[in-house]
């Protein structure tokens, strides 16, 4: 009876260690790292690549603003062919002196091909609305970079999250099925000492509850882990699907001493924000937004003052009967060359300008009151984040003692079952105490990275989102 209980005990404590060097099924085909998945979410994510032309159109507006400072060339050519040679009927008295006055003359004008070419030049000298258009595309390209910023925050914020909850999901599977293959050795083990009459059959018939009850939580474990290995791999970009795995162990994790953890919990631990961020993206984006609406209120003003601009041409006319030729003889062709200077100055628009005017201002005000608001907010979020990073670090501090409190009275109970002091149902009560320790204690990691992104979020230090 004692040798039967003391490898029952030591089975249990090599079944512990074997669980936390990360046992389990065999499931998982691609392990991957959190700085892997933050680095293919941010090159093949469609969120971001949707910022991403957002950024380009906005930056062709740029360039399709200041075309309108450059010089405006157009060349147009043309060509008649008469089949009947327009007339008109002038006086006769134009011909002959002693015609009389109703007497009118039928008179040609024109002959069977005319050809006309013309090369036309515009500059603008002034042109307030141009150049403050040129403003509001800049600020707006401005603008749709720092929504990709923004993007680039949430996209990496987003894989954070869903990657420690695969990490949890991962843990909770881990120990569920540790749980359930060591109810199944007490079991068999149970079983054995009835039928040579060592144990009582309510022995028997507890153990066979706790494998009925701990079987259903196994599957959910695993469709949990499962799910969240398909979340995040479409949150990536990828196709691994459900076969996809995270690096690292939440219930290994030292919250208080990062160089006694290892390379992959170090790793985890490390990616956060440094504090050089260039600030949180709303408040940045309305900052810009307030710019652009400006710049749209002078382009609207300038409206109010004259255009000028320097004009010029370039033209040659040809008329020639017969067969076509080419612009005809050179003694049948016209030139004509002219430059000076057009001046446009509104006078009245049907009181549109003012109207318009009033409208951006209205906007710029409630971008303004819109700032406002996002500044205390922001202010209130950052106090709050730090409180609950605080409070997760806190919960996850109590819940590493009383890991430490749960493996001491696994210990003990250990050493009464080889003393033959205890019974088996103890040992696997501490034991499963043991693991529900642990499994809140990975909780607790958990609810500390996932509050440590939010700031980092808030803050606008997101790790990768300057990439």
């Amino acid at each position: 009876m004692n040798a039967e209980a003391k490898r029952l005990g030591w089975s249990g404590l090599i079944l512990l260690l074997g669980l936390h060097l990360g046992g389990g099924d065999g499931w998982g085909q691609t392990p991957i790292s959190l700085d892997e998945v933050v680095t293919r979410a941010l090159e093949q994510g469609p969120r971001v690549e949707d910022a991403r032309l957002g950024v380009e159109a906005a930056r062709a507006r740029v360039r399709e603003a200041r075309s309108q400072l450059f010089p405006q060339l157009d060349a147009t050519f043309g060509y008649t062919r008469n089949l009947t040679t327009p007339s008109a009927f002038l006086p006769a008295v134009l011909f002959d002196p002693d015609a009389g006055p109703e007497e009118l003359v039928r008179v040609a004008f024109g002959a069977d091909n005319v050809w006309s070419t013309a090369i036309t030049f515009r500059q603008a000298l002034f042109d307030g609305r141009a150049f403050a258009g040129l403003g509001a595309a800049s600020a707006f390209a401005d603008l749709a970079g720092e929504e990709m910023r923004g993007e680039r925050h949430d996209v990496v914020t987003g894989v954070r999250v869903r990657y420690y909850d695969l990490l949890l999901a991962e843990e909770e599977e881990r120990l569920a099925e540790g749980a359930l293959e060591r109810v199944r050795e007490t079991l068999d083990e149970a079983r054995r000492l009835y039928e040579a009459g060592l144990a009582s059959e309510y022995d028997v018939l507890r153990l066979e509850v706790e494998v009925a009850t701990l079987e259903p939580s196994l599957s959910r474990a695993r469709n949990a882990r499962r799910e969240a290995a398909r979340d995040l791999s479409v949150t990536m970009g990828g196709d691994e699907g459900a076969e996809l795995t995270a690096m690292g162990s939440l219930s290994e994790i030292d919250l208080a001493d990062r160089e006694e953890n290892s390379a992959e919990n170090r790793a985890l631990l490390d990616f956060s924000g440094t504090g050089e961020g260039a600030g949180r993206t709303e408040l940045r984006q309305l900052d810009m937004q307030r710019e652009l609406v400006r710049s749209e209120l002078r382009a609207e003003r300038a409206d109010y003052l004259p255009r000028i601009f320097l004009v010029g041409g370039y033209e040659v006319q040809a008329q020639q009967d017969g067969d076509i030729r080419l612009f005809g003889e050179s003694g049948f062709r016209g030139y004509g060359r002219t430059v000076g200077l057009q001046v446009s100055l509104p006078l009245f628009t049907g009181l549109g300008r003012s109207a318009r005017v009033e409208r951006v201002r209205t906007e710029l005000r409630r971008v303004e009151i819109r700032r406002e608001l996002v500044a205390a907010r922001t202010d209130a979020e950052e106090a709050t984040a730090g409180e609950r990073l605080e409070e997760a670090a806190a919960m996850a501090a109590a819940q590493r003692r009383a890991i430490e409190q749960a493996e001491r009275g696994y210990r003990i109970i250990v050493g009464e079952y080889e003393a033959g002091l205890a019974g088996r149902l103890e040992v696997m009560d501490a034991e499963l105490s043991l693991r529900r320790a642990e499994v809140r204690y990975a909780e607790a990691v958990h609810g500390w990275l996932v509050e440590r992104a939010r700031l980092d979020r808030l803050l606008g230090t997101v790790p990768g989102g300057e990439r």
